[in-house]
C-alpha cells in the first residue's frame, strides 16, 4: 500500500511545554485517517507539523515525497486544508470568496462543480456572517477542495454543527473520498472517528496511544459493556463481579464495563436469583471509543 504520509519520532516543543512527544505513523493513500483525542491532546499541533505551519522540534515528516516545512510551496499546490476556523471577511460574499480563492491557482479550479455539489447555489450572494454553522463549513470545505488536492486536511471539521448537518457533512467527506482524495481529520468526537475513518490514531497528553482501525480499537481495548436496570442493584456487589473493570450509575441503571461480558453476565444472573433481585432491564452494548478514552483517561 502506497504511504502519502509517514511521520517518524516527530516530537514538538513550545518553551518547556512538550505538545507531542516522539510520535510515529503513516497513512496511506486513499483512506480517511482520523486523529483522536480530548481538547488539548496536540491533534492540532501534529496536524500543522504536517501542513508546513510549524517545524517539528526532533523527527521527520514526509509528505507526498517532501518535507512540509521545506517545500512548503510545492507541497501547498497538492494538499487543501480546513481550518477549525477559516478568516474570512465578514461582509464577503460566498461567490466573492469563491472567485478570491480560485485566483490563488494557476490552473484551472473546480469551483462550479464544487457550489453545485455542495449547493451553494442559493448562497452565492449571501454573506459569510449570514450562514449558519452547517452552510459555513459547507464554503470553507470548498475554499480548501477547489484545486482537487491530493491530501486534505480537515481540523475539527463538525465542530459545533447539531447533529443534522453533522451527518451531511460526514456524507461530503465521504464523498471527496470516493473522488480520489486522501483524508486526515482531527476529531474530539469519537462517533464521528467511528463512522467515517478507516484508521485512527490516538493522541493523549502529547504521545501516540493507540493506532489502528476503529473495530479493532474497540475488540482489543475498550471491552463490552452490560446495561442493566433494577432498584435493588448494588454498586459494590456489581464492580466485584468476575470480568468487570468499571462500573458507572445513573440512578438505577448501572452500566458494567467487563472483560468478557457472558462471564460476567452469567455471574450477574447467578447474583440476582440468590439475593431475590429483579432486573426491569437488561442488554449488551459494544464498547465506543469514547470507552477507548475514558480508558487512557484513567490510566493518566
Amino acid at each position: 500500500m502506497e504511504h502519502v504520509i509517514t511521520v517518524e519520532n516527530v516530537s514538538k516543543s513550545f518553551g518547556e511545554v512538550q505538545a507531542v512527544q516522539d510520535i510515529s505513523f503513516s497513512v496511506q493513500k486513499g483512506e480517511i485517517f482520523g486523529i483522536i483525542g480530548p481538547n488539548g491532546a496536540g491533534k492540532t499541533t501534529t496536524l500543522g507539523m504536517l501542513e508546513g505551519i510549524s517545524k517539528p522540534t526532533q523527527g521527520s515528516i514526509d509528505v507526498l515525497g517532501l518535507i512540509p516545512s521545506k517545500h512548503l510551496r510545492d507541497l501547498n499546490k497538492r494538499i487543501g486544508v480546513q481550518f477549525q476556523a477559516t478568516a474570512i471577511q465578514k461582509k464577503m460574499k460566498v461567490k466573492e470568496a469563491l472567485d478570491l480563492f480560485s485566483s490563488f491557482y494557476e490552473g484551472p479550479t473546480q469551483k462550479d462543480y464544487l457550489t453545485e455539489l455542495l449547493g451553494l447555489d442559493e448562497k452565492m450572494n449571501a454573506h459569510f456572517e449570514d450562514l449558519s454553522g452547517g452552510w459555513q463549513q459547507r464554503v470553507t470545505l470548498a475554499l480548501a477542495t477547489l484545486h482537487k488536492p491530493e491530501l486534505l486536511f480537515l481540523d475539527e471539521p463538525s465542530m459545533g454543527l447539531d447533529p443534522h448537518a453533522r451527518r451531511e457533512m460526514w456524507s461530503l467527506i465521504r464523498l471527496l473520498r470516493e473522488q480520489g482524495s486522501t483524508i486526515v481529520m482531527t476529531t474530539h468526537y469519537m462517533e464521528e472517528a467511528e463512522k467515517l475513518c478507516d484508521r485512527v490514531a490516538m493522541i493523549y497528553n502529547g504521545q501516540l496511544k493507540a493506532l489502528n482501525t476503529p473495530e479493532a480499537l474497540l475488540h482489543q481495548i475498550a471491552g463490552q459493556s452490560l446495561i442493566v436496570e433494577s432498584d435493588r442493584l448494588d454498586y459494590d456487589d456489581l464492580l466485584a463481579l468476575p470480568g468487570v473493570v468499571r462500573v458507572e450509575q445513573a440512578g438505577e441503571q448501572f452500566v458494567l464495563v467487563s472483560e468478557d461480558r457472558q462471564q460476567t453476565a452469567y455471574h450477574l444472573f447467578h447474583y440476582c436469583q440468590e439475593n431475590e433481585v429483579a432486573l426491569l432491564d437488561f442488554k449488551f452494548e459494544k464498547g465506543s471509543l469514547d470507552d477507548l478514552f475514558i480508558h487512557y483517561l484513567e490510566k493518566g
